[in-house]
């Protein structure tokens, strides 16, 4: 089975990310495995000068695989530089491994998506948009969509699995 897709949007400082830590153990205590896109308008570095994979990457290659008994990373050096579409990022993941995958960012591709918002950032909300299936916030707008608080973890974890067809077990 495809693994759904749901979106987390919202400002900058938001909370996007500290949902998405609480989120993930809620999900995997009810035996979703997560997979998490996370989109930044920054470069970044996954390993470190001096170190083979990154000598390598110095030296021209396009991509390259680092791998130990517990992880796989996937480096792909992209010239010119260019956002990689969600559909491509998508594409990476090994589907027999995950049920479910988060994605912080891409707020403009077609997915359904929670809103975060806090007051304090000092934003205001931003236009609703139809991909919208609930907020997540510390007041609530009367947008006619369900809204949780922050704290609501276990709320918003039952939201979500009523939300997107997930063949899981219930670990304890």
């Amino acid at each position: 089975m495809k693994p759904s897709v749901l979106g987390i949007a919202g400002w900058s400082g938001s909370g996007k990310t500290t949902l998405l830590e609480r989120l993930i153990p809620a999900l995997g205590r009810r035996g979703v495995r997560v997979g998490v896109i996370k989109q930044t308008h920054h470069d970044f570095e996954l390993d470190r000068p001096g170190k083979d994979s990154h000598r390598l990457r110095q030296a021209g290659a396009v991509q390259t695989l680092i791998a130990s008994p517990a992880r796989i990373a996937w480096i792909r050096e992209r010239q010119p530089p260019r956002p990689p579409t969600l559909e491509e990022l998508l594409a990476r993941f090994d589907a027999g491994d995950i049920d479910l995958i988060l994605v912080e960012g891409f707020k403009h591709g077609a997915l359904p998506r929670l809103l975060v918002h806090r007051r304090a950032t000092g934003k205001p909300l931003p236009e609703q948009d139809a991909h919208w299936i609930g907020i997540v916030s510390d007041e609530c707008p009367q947008l006619g969509l369900p809204c949780f608080s922050p704290d609501a973890i276990e709320a918003i974890t039952d939201f979500i699995l009523s939300r997107f067809p997930i063949a899981r077990e219930t670990t304890t």
